[in-house]
């Protein structure tokens, strides 16, 4: 899509007739089927005549909802935090909540390997998004983080979701086979070397085969939640005396 072209109006972007597919186009359709081309395709369905086939419409259409497939991407991507927010209600304890939305946004983010590739990094500044941010640090807040800490913890928890949500989605894009030779490095190579030259990597061989064949994440979010809750006791301010 070329960025100079113009966006329509919120209220008139609404197609008076169907496409040739009998739907009627709306943004939240788009990236519906951006979100599924992206899974079958990449990167490379984020084209308006791949969009404009899908969908069964003009590709010129398309312009009447967003200027660029860089617009559109980033719908995409506040698309997948939406979702997450639509299985999650804080229930008042800050370090389960953040657990809770912390492992939900990585199962959703691993549901759709390719996109998470290709949004994880972005900053939205979109609706779903702006939600996010306000749910958290209200959570964080809520606990007693002052403002800084509570900024501080978002960031990392945040970042720390999306990196390992990439990380791992880079796994599940691979191909079966190159999948299968990289787990079975850690019993058919490192499980066997020897302990006199390798006598760390002998010593925990059971464990490493056991805990290398599954994502990381889990406990890295139990290591930033545990982090967390030890600072939260040297800056929650005091209560006043007396009380």
């Amino acid at each position: 899509m070329n960025a100079s072209e113009r966006v329509v109006a919120e209220g008139a972007r609404r197609r008076r007739r169907p496409t040739k597919q009998g739907t009627v186009l709306s943004e939240q359709l788009i990236v519906e089927t951006a979100l599924r081309l992206i899974g079958e395709h990449g990167a490379a369905a984020l084209t308006v005549r791949r969009l404009g086939s899908a969908l069964g419409c003009d590709p010129s259409a398309l312009y009447r909802y967003f200027r660029d497939t860089d617009e559109l991407l980033l719908a995409v991507a506040d698309e997948l935090i939406g979702r997450t927010l639509r299985t999650w209600a804080p229930a008042g304890d800050w370090r389960g909540d953040l657990r809770d939305l912390g492992l939900r946004m990585h199962a959703d983010y691993l549901a759709h390997p390719q996109a998470a590739m290709l949004t994880f990094a972005r900053v939205t500044g979109r609706t779903h998004e702006v939600r996010s941010v306000e749910a958290i640090l209200g959570v964080l807040r809520g606990a007693g983080f002052p403002d800084g800490e509570a900024v501080r913890v978002y960031h990392v928890f945040v970042d720390l979701t999306l990196s390992f949500a990439a990380l791992d989605a880079s796994t599940l894009v691979l191909s079966e086979q190159a999948r299968n030779l990289e787990l079975q490095a850690w019993p058919d190579i490192y499980a066997r070397q020897p302990e006199r030259t390798h006598p760390n990597i002998a010593a925990a061989a059971a464990v490493l085969v056991a805990e290398m064949g599954r994502s990381g994440y889990p406990a890295a979010l139990e290591m930033v939640l545990a982090s967390a809750a030890a600072r939260l006791q040297h800056v929650r301010p005091s209560p006043p005396a007396g009380a």
